[in-house]
């Protein structure tokens, strides 16, 4: 009789269980970014006249939303390349530093949002790896925000974040090439989490090559690490961007727009794809563009 009672118990707790569940990682995302939504409709109603959508469209817009649709597929596809190809663009454009990972990280709130849900939804994160970066990860990225919004001078560092941007390039690039390695322990990872976190805040983009590729690297499993490292990096592009928020403002709806349309769009198809593809040969090439486009701005600043 007691075994009766405890497998019925168990049969009527799973389902609570799964709600619950599925309300952490679905309703929590979906209710900040609902939350900061509202405030940015409140904040600049005034912005968004027929005309200023007008001027939008006559600019590069259209051109945003493509960059967000690829960058997002690279993304949840690799585990990686988001905030280093769109910010690498953005710069070969003259964006400001400052303006540049704003507008990148705002749009990530909500990319990295539809990309957390999305992996869950195809069972490819690992919780426990989750939890271990999350707040360090978080603590790294509001520092790097705080930083570049008001302390840093972004005109000043704006070669030297090209010149990272190189840096993960060729990462990406030797992780493309590399063989498989057989997995080792990988210590330290709230430090791994929060250098990744400032360095992704400060320069655009990095949580994903410095993350993803350092945990692949060591060996472990692609598919979980890819799903846990952009699960995590919701919370990361949370903290960043609304530090953004309350020290930069927002100085070009336009590129946020663009890429965050884009990126929601393609969020479910890069979580979908992150075991279909062959991610060896795309890094290589999303590598070897980031480290054009970075050459490019460095070469533009020496000469």
């Amino acid at each position: 009789m007691n075994s009766i009672t405890k497998s019925t118990e168990m049969t009527t707790e799973k389902p609570q269980e799964r709600n619950i569940e599925e309300w952490l990682w679905v309703g929590i995302p979906i209710t900040l970014l609902t939350c900061i939504l509202g405030y940015l409709i409140y904040k600049h109603a005034g912005s968004f006249t027929i005309q200023a959508f007008k001027d939008g469209f006559d600019s590069d817009l259209v051109f945003y939303l493509l960059v967000g649709i690829g960058a997002q597929l690279v993304d949840g596809s690799l585990g990686m390349g988001y905030g280093a190809t769109a910010t690498s663009f953005l710069l070969t454009l003259g964006v400001p530093p400052a303006v540049s990972s704003t507008s990148v990280h705002l749009s990530e709130m909500f990319t990295t949002g539809a990309s957390a849900i999305s992996h869950f939804k195809f069972k490819n994160i690992n919780k426990k790896l989750f939890r271990t970066l999350l707040i360090p990860g978080v603590i790294g990225s509001i520092i790097g925000a705080y930083l570049l919004s008001d302390v840093i001078d972004g005109n000043v560092i704006k070669p030297y974040i090209s010149a990272y941007m190189v840096v993960l390039g060729c990462i990406i690039v030797s992780k493309g090439i590399k063989k498989n390695n057989v997995k080792k322990p990988t210590k330290r990872l709230g430090v791994l989490a929060i250098f990744g976190g400032f360095m992704d805040a400060v320069g655009g983009g990095g949580w994903g090559p410095i993350v993803t590729s350092t945990l692949i690297g060591r060996g472990r499993d692609p598919r979980y690490t890819i799903g846990s490292v952009n699960a995590a990096e919701f919370a990361v592009a949370f903290a960043s961007g609304v530090t953004f928020l309350l020290f930069e403002g927002i100085n070009s709806w336009q590129v946020v727009l663009g890429l965050m349309v884009g990126g929601m769009i393609a969020a479910p198809f890069g979580a979908y794809l992150v075991n279909k593809v062959n991610r060896k040969p795309l890094m290589v090439i999303v590598g070897l563009l980031v480290i054009f486009l970075g050459l490019r701005v460095v070469l533009k600043a020496i000469l």
